[in-house]
């Protein structure tokens, strides 16, 4: 992996400990190393993501829940998806909903893939294998 690719951080935004943990322990499974940002909070992840210093902060991927405390995670998906910087950034929504409706408008509004809690060990690691590939051919752009 080369250099640039370390200085990308995972950032991760769920509320719920104990979720995040698992999460953490299955993307070194996965062989995903990079640094987790965890943020319990959307305005918490959205300052980090689009505030200043948001440079410095460049996502290689998004782990999203939807039920957030202070907003849904689907507000957050748009956000990042509206921004010129983030909208390449790939999004993994996991969250306990599986409506049908609901997964369709995550999909419409641009996550790469959705995977409904409690998160199934091999799911979340073919999925983040599968975005493996999609991530080594899109263009990531260096960090000034």
């Amino acid at each position: 992996m080369n250099t640039a690719a370390h200085a990308v951080t995972i950032v991760m935004i769920e509320d719920d400990e104990g979720h995040a943990r698992l999460i953490e322990k299955n993307l070194k499974r996965a062989g995903l190393f990079n640094e987790v940002r965890h943020f319990a909070s959307g305005t918490a992840a959205l300052h980090h993501l689009l505030g200043p210093g948001r440079k410095q902060h460049r996502p290689l991927l998004v782990l999203l829940d939807l039920n957030l405390p202070d907003m849904s995670g689907t507000e957050i998906l748009t956000q990042l998806k509206d921004d010129p910087e983030l909208r390449l950034a790939p999004v993994i929504v996991l969250t306990t909903t599986d409506d049908e409706r609901e997964i369709r408008r995550c999909y419409d509004l641009g996550c790469n893939v959705y995977i409904t809690k409690p998160v199934n060990y091999e799911t979340f690691a073919q999925a983040v294998r599968q975005l493996g590939l999609f991530l080594a051919v899109i263009q990531v752009p260096p960090a000034p």
